[in-house]
């Protein structure tokens, strides 16, 4: 059987730059798109690897993706605009309507196309789950404004009020998405899913969680909370934590993520239904903070700013159940992905920080906010 043909859209970014990798070492014939997004490389060069056709455009333009689609067998979409960025628009435009340009082209030329594997994201959820003692495990709806100015940040059982404990989000859970990124990647996905039915061409939307590692964007302010905490430390600064710092991620280290589209080309396990792929376990934020004080400057320590971000997710930790039935288990742990993202980012030029006018920019769009009780931003010497 002769090699298949792989389009990456994004393929120069964290992800696809991985996944492009890992289809050419598989034997894969592979074909970048990518716009080289300002946001995204404006620190450094990107990765493209030369074995790769490349094709530098946008997902919006139909000629460009026309011509990135012809003789293509497997679509990896990894393309989108992401972050906390107030550009509602641009979200729209790039994650939508650019996807579906892909998918009219696809279907309206008549294209070989035999799957779409799509890079969605945890993000489309508006809450994790939570078990109730009385209740069992409940999807609470996200977090109101009115409680998270007070300072209340724990999600209680929608039902009783009570105390409830994060719990494993299954694909399942409520989804739609709180912040405009996150409802442009469920509308991305749902149409996705929806062309996919139509067509008779299966689409499989990855949910990824927080994703890091090797080749993350050091300029884009609102993306990756690892490389916001690190490019704070080694700039002497004190990473800042919103919140109390005791809400979770879970952080997926990028070779497994990449791996996980792979195996959504080949299986049809995944076929049709969106797919939470993550490592399975819950890091807290003023840990992680903690964790890389200690190894890139000890003298340092995170800062509580005493404000929160309007829509995020208080707890979300992604049951892989769905992953594992086809075979896809984390093969790195955090300590050690850590390890080799810090090995990475030590080989870097100077790396400015960006998160500081970032944040003004959220506030001044009201999407960083005080709570009522804060004063000034205090260090925390706990881990929560």
């Amino acid at each position: 059987m002769s090699a298949e043909t792989a389009l990456v859209t994004g393929g120069a970014g964290l992800i696809g730059s991985h996944l492009v990798d890992q289809l050419l070492h598989s034997g894969w014939r592979v074909r970048i798109l990518d716009n080289l997004e300002p946001v995204t490389h404006a620190e450094s060069a990107p990765h493209v690897n030369p074995d790769a056709e490349f094709i530098r455009g946008d997902v919006r333009e139909p000629t460009t993706v026309r011509r990135a689609l012809a003789g293509v067998d497997v679509v990896f979409h990894q393309a989108a605009y992401g972050g906390y960025m107030p550009e509602v628009a641009k979200f729209i435009d790039v994650n939508v309507v650019g996807t579906a340009r892909i998918l009219e082209a696809i279907r309206a030329d008549g294209l070989s196309v035999r799957k779409v594997v799509l890079a969605s994201s945890q993000a489309v959820y508006s809450e994790g789950a939570v078990n109730c003692d009385q209740h069992g495990l409940q999807f609470p709806p996200a977090r109101a404004l009115n409680l998270l100015e007070t300072g209340e940040f724990d999600v209680p059982c929608p039902l009783c009020g009570g105390i409830a404990q994060p719990a494993l989000t299954p694909e399942s859970a409520a989804a739609g998405g709180e912040n405009v990124y996150a409802v442009s990647k469920y509308a991305e996905e749902r149409l996705s899913l929806a062309w996919g039915l139509q067509s008779g061409i299966p689409v499989v939307p990855l949910r990824y969680s927080c994703t890091y590692g090797p080749r993350q964007s050091l300029g884009n302010p609102y993306t990756g909370v690892i490389a916001i905490f690190v490019t704070r430390i080694l700039n002497g600064l004190p990473p800042v934590v919103f919140e109390d710092g005791r809400q979770t991620r879970d952080l997926g280290f990028v070779a497994d993520v990449a791996r996980a589209n792979l195996l959504a080309a080949v299986t049809d396990t995944w076929d049709g239904v969106p797919v939470n792929i993550g490592s399975g376990a819950a890091t807290s934020i003023l840990e992680l903070a903690s964790l890389l004080c200690a190894e890139l400057d000890p003298s340092l320590q995170p800062v509580l700013s005493g404000e929160f971000r309007v829509g995020e997710i208080r707890a979300l930790t992604p049951d892989t159940s769905r992953a594992e039935a086809a075979n896809h288990f984390p093969r790195v742990g955090l300590r050690e992905g850590l390890r080799a993202y810090l090995d990475w980012i030590r080989a870097q030029d100077p790396i400015a920080e960006c998160f500081s006018s970032a944040a003004a920019r959220l506030r001044d769009t009201g999407m960083l906010r005080r709570t009522a009780a804060a004063t000034a931003p205090r260090r925390s010497s706990t881990i929560g």
